[in-house]
């Protein structure tokens, strides 16, 4: 492919949102934590990046289901508020997994923006503790039965039915009184605030809450970026070890081909929509405080200026990052073995304006709120290669990050 290096300095086709601007370092205190401060469950929806912080409040029209694709469906819907009159509108919120199913995006009635939560001095400052909670831990399905679905799994790739699939499972935790969803927000957002932090509706009575390491697509004016994660190992809190895992998986085997597998999919699907298309040979590091993952940024020039970045993330979705590989089969390997729905779990989540600039993540790291429940989600890639004991001692690993927040020592 050609490289796109000059695209990072091509200017945008028009202004963006505050938080993409340059800023005054003493101006962005307290400016993105503020906005964490005054999320309120139920009524706002809030997402932070590497690049800005917003906070939406209300609904002024939601996304309709229907037949159409979503991303025209969301064009029309915000083409309907530019002529009822407003100035700026964008659409935030969540798909789920199954695109068939109703997404959960709406077009606030107010948002505020603000830099990004990493450049702002006062997310250094501690979240406060979780409240004590006699938490009931439910896994579903019990991690046995999951690792026999890893063997059934890997026994038909032998076959040669498939190449890859993901499988997921979950944790249901109940507890006698609701959690404080913003305390666990803040304790999320404050744990890696370079990362993707996100609260928002996802159906009548629940709250999609998470912390992704993981930018499915970004489109600024003539720039898109895509950061496809795969291959992970679990960190250690000796410094000597973690160096070693991380060195041992930028060597690893399976998981530079499991991570190579995800790229040539990426690339595959951006390709017809770019002029121009930097894909890096090899991966990069990328760590959150419980895992290490290879990383690829792939960054293009859109070949017609009108493609949005919910039209891009709807083609890259599902990537075998989260589904597996033929798309298809996977699917129906994932509805055969893992005993519940997904829901917006490896979905995407994230916002689009009605130039098309927007950012979508994959929904990973993440637990839907219902009343006093929450369920924790996590996945592993299955190859050929893989064993039950090593994905479900990986999907252990990945609960860490929310288990830690709501305060269970598993």
């Amino acid at each position: 492919m050609t490289t796109a290096h000059h695209v990072a300095d091509r200017p945008d086709r028009r202004p963006a949102p505050p938080a993409a601007q340059p800023a005054d370092p003493m101006a962005t205190v307290g400016a993105a934590t503020s906005l964490l401060d005054a999320y309120e469950p139920g009524r706002a929806r809030f997402f932070a990046s590497p690049t800005r912080t917003l906070l939406a409040h209300g609904t002024r029209a939601e996304v309709p289901h229907g037949d159409a694709p979503l991303h025209r469906r969301v064009a029309e819907t915000l083409e309907s508020r530019l002529r009822a009159g407003d100035a700026a509108p964008i659409v935030v919120g969540a798909v789920p997994f199954d695109h068939t199913a109703p997404a959960a995006l709406a077009v606030p009635e107010a948002v505020r923006w603000a830099p990004p939560l990493a450049e702002d001095p006062l997310v250094g400052l501690p979240a406060p503790a979780p409240a004590a909670a006699d938490w009931d831990v439910r896994p579903v399905p019990e991690p046995h039965v999951y690792g026999d679905a890893v063997a059934e799994a890997v026994r038909r790739m032998r076959r040669g039915d498939f190449s890859k699939v993901v499988l997921a499972r979950t944790l249901e935790l109940r507890s006698s009184r609701e959690p404080d969803l913003p305390a666990l927000l803040q304790r999320l957002a404050r744990r890696d605030p370079a990362g993707y932090t996100f609260a928002v509706p996802s159906g009548p009575g629940r709250t999609l809450l998470g912390a992704s390491p993981e930018l499915l697509v970004s489109r600024r004016g003539g720039r898109i970026v895509a950061n496809p994660l795969a291959g992970s190992v679990p960190r250690s809190a000796d410094l000597a070890e973690d160096v070693r895992r991380a060195a041992a998986l930028l060597e690893s085997a399976k998981d530079l081909h499991e991570h190579a597998v995800v790229v040539d999919a990426v690339r595959e699907a951006l390709a017809p929509h770019c002029r121009t298309l930097d894909v890096p040979a090899r991966p990069t590091l990328v760590r959150t405080a419980t895992m290490w993952h290879l990383s690829t940024t792939v960054v293009g020039e859109p070949a017609d200026p009108a493609v949005s970045a919910l039209e891009l993330a709807c083609a890259l979705h599902p990537t075998p990052a989260v589904c597996g590989t033929p798309t298809a089969v996977a699917r129906d390997v994932i509805a055969e073995l893992e005993p519940f729905d997904r829901g917006a779990y490896t979905g995407m989540v994230g916002w689009g304006d009605a130039s098309g600039d927007g950012e979508w993540v994959v929904t990973i790291r993440c637990a839907e709120a219902e009343g006093r429940t929450l369920r924790l989600f996590a996945g592993a890639g299955v190859v050929e290669q893989s064993s039950p004991e090593a994905e479900t001692a990986e999907t252990g690993a990945k609960f860490q990050t929310f288990l830690q927040a709501v305060g269970v020592d598993q």
